[in-house]
């Protein structure tokens, strides 16, 4: 009697564990990025665009009648981390969808553990193409891609500026190099070859070797692949060496960081990135943003891809529980989104996505390049 009811007592536990996600109370969401270390930024201006969008949710009764529970991963950017993180998200955590990783470098070990799982995942920043090329059914994109940024730098470079001895830089990480490599392609393409093609060291800040090499092959441009940790001290570098080059880099330089870091806004003169048309611009999200400043949101640039890329995965959980049901709400439905109208191809990247150019004023302050 006593071996039965341990059976019988068993076969409950296992029982009411196999079916725990379908009673849950709550529909949790992990969100994971870089809340610590020198991009941590990021991932908190993600996560705070996530979380408004989920509070009105929640506050309009969730999803089904449950309230969404989001739960933070911090991958710091380090694939290994990140890695623990989607193992946690799976194992322990159990949660129905997933907005992150934001480096590539993080996204691309961690899709392969939530496509096994069957769970779906909205990547906010990540912008290799390998992300959404490996034909993994669960994984979207809600940004652009290197391949199409760098088409729009390499012209920008040759045809805007006219600079034709570009120094190309990045930083040895997937999205950095990945970037830098597509600028490499594009410019040769055009029948220019880079006049260096150099890696730093993410975490090093003392680039004045580098500045000097740069010097000595008589570029006019650098096109810097990376983030702000490194390119803000790269930059001013530079200009500390009288080095008379534009700088042009991606859509990660779209952060007030930058101004600090480059050594304040007079450096960041002749300075250019590449990012989506600006959203607060656009007066279709000027609910959004009204939105945001209500609950006290700073509508900054990565907040409003938190926004949007939550508004994706809400929409794609009250299609269904079933992952399929998911996937092909995304691929057949338009989102009126805190970025604009998104609508994603088979591979899970949003179709016709746009890139343009800044540069900054006296301030600082991002000018659309026109």
């Amino acid at each position: 009697m006593i071996q039965i009811s341990k059976i019988l007592a068993a076969t409950a536990i296992a029982s009411t564990l196999f079916l725990a996600p379908a009673f849950a109370d709550t529909v949790k969401i992990g969100v994971a990025g870089p809340y610590t270390g020198a991009n941590a930024t990021f991932g908190e201006q993600v996560f705070a665009g996530v979380s408004a969008y989920v509070n009105e949710v929640n506050a309009a009764g969730g999803i089904d009648g449950k309230q969404i529970e989001l739960v933070k991963g911090d991958d710091a950017c380090e694939p290994k981390q990140a890695v623990a993180v989607a193992n946690r998200f799976v194992d322990q955590d159990k949660v129905q969808a997933v907005i992150g990783h934001f480096c590539s470098s993080s996204t691309i070990p961690a899709s392969e553990i939530y496509n096994d799982a069957g769970i779906l995942e909205m990547a906010p920043a990540s912008t290799n193409p390998t992300v959404t090329e490996r034909g993994l059914e669960t994984v979207f994109r809600g940004c652009g891609r290197d391949d199409q940024q760098a088409v729009v730098a390499g012209g920008f470079i040759l045809d805007t500026l006219k600079r034709d001895k570009i120094a190309l830089i990045h930083d040895k990480d997937t999205y950095g190099q990945g970037l830098v490599d597509a600028v490499k392609k594009t410019i040769q393409a055009r029948g220019i070859e880079p006049v260096l093609y150099e890696g730093l060291t993410r975490g090093e800040r003392d680039f004045n070797a580098l500045v000097t090499k740069i010097k000595s092959t008589g570029a006019n441009a650098v096109y810097f692949g990376g983030l702000i940790p490194e390119g803000g001290p790269l930059i001013r570098q530079i200009r500390e060496q009288g080095l008379d080059v534009v700088f042009i880099s991606g859509d990660s330089f779209a952060q007030k960081e930058l101004i600090a870091a480059a050594g304040g806004p007079a450096n960041l003169k002749d300075v250019y990135y590449s990012a989506t048309p600006d959203p607060l611009a656009d007066p279709s999200t000027k609910g959004v943003q009204d939105a945001l400043k209500a609950a006290g949101v700073a509508p900054a640039n990565y907040t409003l891809y938190g926004y949007a890329n939550a508004q994706a995965v809400v929409g794609a959980l009250k299609a269904g529980a079933d992952i399929k049901a998911q996937t092909d709400w995304l691929r057949s439905n338009t989102v009126d989104s805190a970025i604009g109208k998104i609508t994603w191809d088979e591979k899970g990247d949003i179709k016709d996505f746009q890139f343009v150019f800044y540069d900054f004023d006296d301030q600082g302050n991002p000018v659309l390049v026109k």
